[in-house]
């Protein structure tokens, strides 16, 4: 009878790829994954750091846990991930009943830790790798749909930006042989899948060379996108300094590279951009919007934008709204500051933003993002798209969905379509979130 493993995982699309490479490992020695937690004889929680909230829910539903294992003493609950590695063996004390801590670089110890936790033993591995990329594993896929998958295609970061703990969570940045990404994608498509992201913490600082080749990130998702003309390929996350001409014209000049670029900017102000260390400045990042548009006229945009950053101004909080009006986002994903620690910002700078003033910014930025989303929206009213059909609405059950090349959700009527399959779809309507649309071409 196999054992049952049962995986949750919270935070970034990265930390559901580093899942996926779980299963894999814990797969080969025997275990088979269960949606049902009750009948888990291993339970792992995937966890993020990069804002004091992720974590609070973590340890929130980590006591959900502790019962289950009065139920079943046999069961082993382990943290992994980004907040296994910032708080490596206190997460013992703080969470007793925990018996496996483990970094995202030790994935590939799990089985003998949980054989050595046999005894009773508490063990934790939460040492950082200069190689782990996990290339060689074939990930088990956990999306529902056998559509989507995401690719891993390098691992940590070196940019180092004040506020961000992921470089010391996820150590340094280090990419994947091509080699490897191509027979994955290779693989996907075989099984009958019809979209890929490729992901990195800031993807377009990709590089590989050896004896056999020399390539960067362009060259990498132009690769991919050749494997196959029916394979629609994404990418994140972005970061502004290093979105190359090369890259956007790459984007322009493959169809089936899709029209959309999360570019965080995290800051409309150059002065907060610099206590930020993000390493470019408003003028910079207005540069390669305006190539981006210049080149891809219709490309779909998104951003992050953080409120109240230690020191932020009045005249900065406004030089972020005015940020958000230039470049007229589809969608961004939008927080209040939360001191990190061991990071620049909290060694350097005061947290010196008032809650109700934070509050208050965010709000204004959640407002304007609401207003762009619905203009920009409004904007399709009457346009064909391609829509790749990806599952049945949320909201209702005689609605198919899927997205856009732009990565804009559309609904429509067509309960005889099949998963995976493209069809044109004309928008006839939107909300700020969703597009609705009419199929008018199978």
């Amino acid at each position: 009878m196999s054992k049952k493993l049962y995986i949750e995982t919270y935070g970034c699309q990265m930390n559901f790829s580093d899942s996926e490479v779980v299963a894999s490992i814990l797969k080969a020695e025997g275990y088979d994954l269960t949606p049902e937690i009750k009948e888990a004889d291993l339970i792992f929680v995937n966890t993020c750091s990069i804002r004091d909230n992720a974590e609070r829910r973590v340890r929130n539903r980590i006591q959900e846990f502790r019962h289950l294992k009065h139920l079943k003493p046999t069961l082993k609950i382990g943290i992994l991930g980004c907040m296994a590695e910032r708080l490596k063996e206190n997460l013992f004390k703080e969470e007793s009943f925990v018996d496996l801590v483990v970094g995202p670089d030790a994935y590939r110890d799990l089985p003998k830790m949980i054989t050595d936790t046999a005894d009773g033993r508490q063990l934790a591995n939460t040492v950082l790798s200069l190689e782990e990329t996990y290339a060689d594993i074939s990930p088990v896929r956990l999306d529902k749909n056998g559509i989507s998958a995401f690719v891993s295609i390098m691992r940590g970061c070196d940019n180092y930006c004040a506020y961000c703990v992921v470089p010391f969570t996820r150590g340094h940045e280090r990419s994947r042989n091509p080699f490897s990404i191509l027979n994955e994608v290779s693989d996907l498509i075989a099984k009958g899948y019809k979209e890929v992201t490729l992901l990195g913490q800031n993807v377009n600082s990709f590089a590989w060379k050896d004896d056999q080749i020399n390539m960067n990130f362009a060259q990498l998702l132009e690769s991919v996108a050749a494997l196959s003309p029916q394979l629609r390929v994404r990418f994140s996350t972005s970061h502004p300094k290093d979105i190359s001409d090369e890259l956007i014209e790459t984007i322009a000049n493959t169809p089936n590279i899709c029209n959309s670029i999360h570019l965080p900017v995290q800051s409309g102000s150059t002065t907060t951009l610099q206590r930020m260390k993000r390493n470019y400045d408003r003028e910079w990042y207005l540069n390669r919007i305006e190539k981006i548009k210049s080149t891809i006229p219709d490309c779909g945009l998104s951003t992050d934008m953080i409120a109240g950053y230690c020191g932020e101004t009045e005249e900065e909080h406004q030089q972020s709204l005015s940020m958000m009006e230039l470049v007229g986002y589809d969608f961004a994903f939008m927080f209040k500051y939360s001191e990190r620690p061991d990071t620049l910002a909290a060694r350097k700078y005061k947290d010196d933003v008032d809650e109700s003033v934070k509050a208050r910014r965010l709000d204004e930025i959640i407002n304007l993002q609401q207003r762009l989303s619905h203009q920009s929206n409004l904007r399709d009213v009457g346009k064909v798209f391609s829509v790749l059909v990806d599952s049945v609405s949320k909201r209702s059950k005689t609605q198919m969905s899927g997205r856009t090349d732009h990565n804009k959700v559309m609904v429509f009527d067509g309960l005889d379509l099949q998963l995976g399959q493209y069809v044109k779809v004309k928008c006839v309507s939107c909300t700020a979130a969703t597009l609705i649309g009419e199929v008018v071409e199978l």
